[in-house]
């Protein structure tokens, strides 16, 4: 398998569990999160997968997701890079906060706006948009040559900075974008023909 890419968002994280939001905040998995990540490193195994090199947030949630995956697949002394541009969206003024607290102080409106509009940061924080500000040049900088150089790359990572992502790979409108769901544990796969054009997509 070469020209591939693993897309994984982390397992439920502790935040995840107490519907807090998380942003660059550092909670790791619960229980359910470990057995997601396990499940998928599972999954990845069971069809073949083998990784070249990985990659992964500066948050622990996603780098623990990883390490159980790679256990999983049986994977010893892999070369993982970390780097805070694939780290979740920056929530700030909101990070921490239960959401049910935060419609109360600032409003059902207004924190809708701020989760699922594109390009609206909530106070101190990033929208979408930012986030894919800093994850795409990234993306196309040091990830995607990897995978043109015939490699089969896995990164663990971040509803939003895979949101970002899976935009990019899928020509998706910011409209369609913010109605995708990243669902926690559930590899997305992408294989891309010589010219860098994805030629397949898909969950397993």
């Amino acid at each position: 398998m070469t020209r591939t890419l693993i897309l994984v968002r982390h397992g439920q994280s502790e935040w995840n569990l107490l519907n807090l939001f998380t942003g660059w905040r550092d909670p790791d998995l619960t229980e359910k999160g470990v057995a997601e990540a396990r499940a998928a490193g599972k999954a990845l195994k069971e069809r073949g997968f083998q990784p070249d090199l990985c990659f992964t947030s500066a948050l622990k949630r996603a780098q623990h997701t990883l390490d159980l995956m790679l256990e999983e697949m049986g994977i010893v002394n892999m070369t993982i890079i970390r780097n805070q541009a694939l780290n979740e969206r920056d929530y700030g003024d909101l990070s921490g906060l239960n959401k049910d607290d935060a419609r109360k102080k600032w409003g059902e409106e207004q924190v809708h706006v701020w989760r699922r509009s594109y390009d609206v940061p909530p106070p101190g924080g990033e929208s979408l948009k930012d986030t894919a500000d800093r994850v795409l040049p990234y993306y196309l900088d040091v990830i995607a040559p990897r995978v043109m150089a015939d490699q089969t790359i896995l990164v663990s990572a971040h509803g939003n900075s895979l949101r970002a992502l899976v935009m990019h790979l899928e020509n998706l409108t910011p409209e369609e974008i913010l109605k995708r769901e990243i669902g926690t544990g559930e590899p997305i796969i992408y294989t891309f023909d010589e010219t860098g054009k994805v030629t397949s997509s898909g969950g397993i």
